[in-house]
């Protein structure tokens, strides 16, 4: 899995999975550019604070950024206990808007890798509706679509991720066979990081009881980033538009 000399932007580069994904990519000879609302408390090649519900910010953002890009780790993210609003913007209209731009600098053999979940896994359900939001191209095209069909707050970080992974799937191909850039999800089940306690909350303590009867224990940020660097790497070359499970096997108990 070597990176050595590829220039890789992470988002969410100062804690969880995405800290440890710039420690992982920095060791294999990354060039590591970080993305985060706060500042960084790691050893980075460079850094832009940015707000990643925001589409000025983003832009701002891109405009900061190398000329060559070989990989975007869109790894940023909030809870569901967030405001459904910042959770559309952060978790799939921002994350959308930036992959956009950052293609444009990537060559080919460039990768994107999107943090998905296991709590996506029930995108079939309401297929249309995330093929409807996916073809409302742009960042102020999708908050009008989103204005006409209300996303409930207690469902909106599933629905969100489930909407990322259709448009992941629906995405990639065009990409890959146009600019030859890969697009993948990685899905973690419950993760030790600091909105751990923010999952709970959102899913209730019966749900989580329950679920953790399925699974030896949550993960380590650190059992998540060898897959998103992976993905990342030349080794990888031959995978686009699929999304991996990295959840201690707890999907495969609910078939």
């Amino acid at each position: 899995m070597d990176l050595l000399n590829k220039t890789i932007v992470v988002t969410g580069a100062c804690s969880g999975i995405g800290a440890e994904v710039v420690r992982l990519a920095r060791s294999r000879g990354a060039i590591v550019i970080g993305i985060d609302r706060n500042p960084p408390s790691l050893t980075l090649d460079g850094f832009v604070q940015a707000d990643l519900g925001e589409r000025v910010s983003i832009d701002a953002a891109v405009a900061q950024l190398p000329a060559r890009i070989d990989a975007l780790c869109n790894i940023a993210g909030v809870p569901g206990t967030a405001d459904a609003d910042l959770v559309a913007r952060v978790n799939y209209l921002g994350l959308r808007h930036l992959s956009e731009r950052v293609l444009e600098r990537m060559p080919a053999g460039g990768a994107i890798v999107n943090i998905a979940s296991i709590l996506g896994a029930e995108w079939p359900r309401r297929l249309e509706q995330h093929k409807a939001l996916a073809a409302a191209q742009g960042f102020e095209n999708g908050q009008a679509w989103l204005r006409d069909h209300q996303v409930p707050q207690e469902t909106c970080y599933q629905y969100y991720k489930e909407a990322l992974l259709v448009w992941t799937f629906a995405q990639s191909q065009p990409w890959f066979l146009e600019k030859s850039v890969r697009m993948n999800c990685v899905a973690p089940g419950p993760v030790f990081t600091p909105i751990l306690g923010d999952f709970v909350t959102m899913l209730g303590q019966e749900r989580v009881q329950r679920d953790s009867a399925r699974m030896k224990r949550p993960a380590f940020a650190d059992e998540i980033a060898p897959v998103v660097a992976f993905l990342c790497s030349d080794a990888a070359r031959w995978i686009s538009g699929v999304n991996i499970p990295v959840d201690g096997g707890l999907a495969s108990t609910f078939i």
